[in-house]
């Protein structure tokens, strides 16, 4: 299958592009600068040159494919409402390219945005939550989720809060950097408050699975650990930069771990349960906290 893969070169969109070149699929990657191209051919993968807001770009990619598959998002972008809306049009110039093709479209979106009753594990089949932080990602999952009425086999995979691994360059590193500047290893109120997570290469597999075999509708969850306790996380990274471990008041998470302490205090567990079930997909990788101590999260300051 030729799939066309948008954010190829990213975190998560790499490993997605290994996995699939992998497992015998051609690949036609996004790319918006000559590193990026450069980098995509000497994984093996074609290069489209364009970009997540060149919607043309986008819909000739997606024309050429017998697959899309969606990992891009304007992460460094100081607008974050409005980095979501142009993943709204991506998402919607795409699925109207494949309509009433029958191919596949995967789509990411998160677990942190679910509907949580307080205590419970969130699980696939839970609504977006119209409230929370992720809130201006929610209408990208609806809108791909749409086109499966409309002759798109369209699924998402839901990313935890982390997704961890080699090169991470996302919540996790940001906390290592917290404790290394403050001088201790914190975390907010009594640090029960519980983070899902998985592995980039288990993700990379699911969403090869997604493409290959689930139906139009599906939602599926790349978790591997329901919910570390962010207490767990604090002390890893603490054993490993040999700093205190110690609480920090939820009023105060703000003051110490700037606009990282909303979500450091967040609940967000999540279950694969469904997924695992559906797809026959499993978590093989290191939990998040064993990953941290692999050591390789401390090698660059």
């Amino acid at each position: 299958m030729r799939v066309f893969v948008t954010g190829a070169t990213g975190f998560v969109g790499s490993a997605v592009v290994r996995e699939l070149l992998d497992a015998g699929h051609r690949v036609l990657g996004l790319a918006r600068s000559d590193r990026a191209a450069a980098s995509l051919t000497a994984a093996g993968a074609e290069v489209h040159r364009g970009a997540l807001d060149d919607l043309d770009s986008l819909g000739a990619g997606a024309d050429a494919a017998d697959g899309v598959i969606h990992t891009a998002f304007q992460h460094g972008s100081s607008d974050f409402a409005a980095a979501a809306r142009a993943e709204i049009r991506a998402v919607q110039t795409l699925g109207e390219t494949l309509v009433g093709s029958g191919r596949p479209f995967v789509v990411t979106s998160g677990t942190a945005g679910l509907t949580l009753v307080p205590g419970r594990v969130a699980t696939e089949d839970d609504e977006q939550d119209l409230s929370s932080p992720a809130a201006a990602r929610i209408p990208a999952e609806a809108a791909a989720l749409s086109f499966a009425e409309r002759g798109v086999r369209a699924s998402v995979v839901r990313l935890p809060p982390s997704v961890h691994g080699e090169e991470d360059h996302g919540f996790v590193p940001q906390i290592i950097a917290v404790a290394r500047a403050k001088g201790v290893s914190a975390y907010p109120g009594d640090g029960s408050n519980r983070w899902a997570a998985g592995h980039r290469l288990d993700a990379a597999h699911l969403y090869r699975l997604a493409l290959e075999e689930a139906p139009g509708g599906a939602r599926l969850h790349a978790v591997g650990d329901e919910g570390v306790p962010v207490r767990d996380i604090a002390e890893a990274v603490g054993r490993y930069l040999k700093l205190p471990v110690a609480a920090v008041p939820r009023e105060e998470a703000a003051d110490h771990f700037g606009w990282l302490g909303h979500f450091f205090a967040m609940d967000v567990p999540a279950s694969s349960a469904l997924t695992q079930k559906q797809l026959g997909w499993h978590p093989e990788r290191p939990g998040l906290v064993e990953d941290l101590e692999e050591g390789h999260y401390f090698t660059k300051s």
